[in-house]
């Protein structure tokens, strides 16, 4: 490409103008507001805005706190368990424990059953992608291509449904609630359905259509750390099975925390527990299946009500309550720079 020269305007020639447009826009005459602030509006925006924060927060610390919790850890309760599942070989040994406990007071209201889990990083890069959103849909797709290595077919060639990191380590815990008046057993009943986000089980999950699941997902195999197949996940209840099972929905919802819990169940209000769970003895049975010491995790079962404001989490009202804080105090410095200022200003007048 040749280089142009640029010759200087000939003597009688006209030099190109390199000023903008007479417009409103490129010469910056747009009609705009704007404001005179005077020291009672600034004043009165950092109180009011404190002010505001502060009621807000302590609505939330209080509505938190309100909240009904018990929270069990089960990792050295069932310590027997625990190092039956350090050994892969074990996976198709059953191992039970049991946990007993005492609520002194009525739990009343919606109870609902977490598990949770501690030093557990769903967070890493490899593994948050490490899924298929086609095959979730029901989709007949190619899982070789996605992002679900090394989780994606066996070494016979048998792809994996579903397929990917976060699929194969689903939480596989079975817990089991039991209340004990009067040395009697009754078991209470829990909710596994109705669990999930509603975008979730109608929108981001389908089955494979076909006249039979089983059929649906023949040519396939489970992943390496589950049970059984997808398909049997829930034998009782078929709109609960497969891609559309609630326990997996919630698990392919990764957190963004070591630490977290997914809700499990809820509480059916029904017979004696319409009204929650009374006050007495309880016990958890728990089918431990989940291995957890060789990341040095710890797993709990919590039960717990909600209120307006969420679960126990006082995070936001202890945010707003900081806000509050920092807008009130700003607005008494900005008062006491300006009273100062002005006594400086009064006195050289009198000068």
């Amino acid at each position: 490409m040749k280089n142009k020269t640029s010759f200087p305007p000939q003597e009688g020639e006209a030099r190109p103008s390199r000023c903008p447009d007479n417009s409103a826009f490129k010469q910056q005459k747009l009609p705009a507001w704007k404001p005179q602030l005077t020291i009672a509006t600034v004043l009165s925006s950092f109180f009011l805005t404190g002010a505001f924060c502060l009621l807000v927060g302590v609505c939330l610390i209080l509505s938190a706190n309100s909240v009904r919790e018990i929270q069990i850890d089960y990792s050295d309760k069932c310590s027997d368990c625990s190092k039956l599942r350090e050994n892969s070989s074990n996976w198709n040994k059953e191992c039970h424990c049991s946990i007993n406990f005492t609520l002194k007071e009525d739990i009343l209201g919606d109870v609902f059953m977490y598990y949770g889990l501690q030093n557990f990083y769903q967070n890493h890069r490899r593994y948050v992608i490490s899924r298929s959103d086609a095959q979730l849909l029901g989709r007949n797709v190619n899982v070789q291509k996605s992002y679900c290595a090394p989780f994606t077919a066996y070494r016979n060639g048998t792809p994996m449904a579903p397929c990917g990191a976060i699929a194969n380590s689903m939480f596989n815990d079975t817990i089991d609630l039991f209340y004990n008046p009067n040395s009697s057993v009754i078991q209470v009943p829990l909710l596994k359905t109705g669990n999930s986000w509603w975008t979730d089980k109608n929108v981001k999950f389908r089955n494979p259509k076909s006249y039979n699941l089983s059929s649906a997902f023949a040519g396939t195999a489970r992943p390496p750390y589950w049970q059984k197949p997808v398909y049997l996940l829930d034998e009782e209840d078929e709109r609960n099975t497969g891609y559309v099972n609630d326990d997996f929905i919630i698990w392919m919802r990764v957190s963004a925390f070591a630490t977290f819990r997914n809700l499990y169940r809820r509480v059916s209000r029904v017979r004696q527990f319409a009204d929650g769970l009374p006050a007495g003895n309880y016990t958890f049975h728990i089918s431990y299946n989940f291995p957890v010491s060789k990341f040095k995790g710890r797993k709990h079962v919590i039960l717990s009500t909600v209120v307006w404001s969420g679960g126990s989490n006082p995070f936001l009202g202890i945010a707003y309550v900081s806000c509050g804080t920092a807008a009130t105090l700003t607005g008494f410095v900005i008062t006491a720079i300006h009273l100062k200022l002005r006594k400086k200003k009064t006195y050289f007048q009198k000068q």
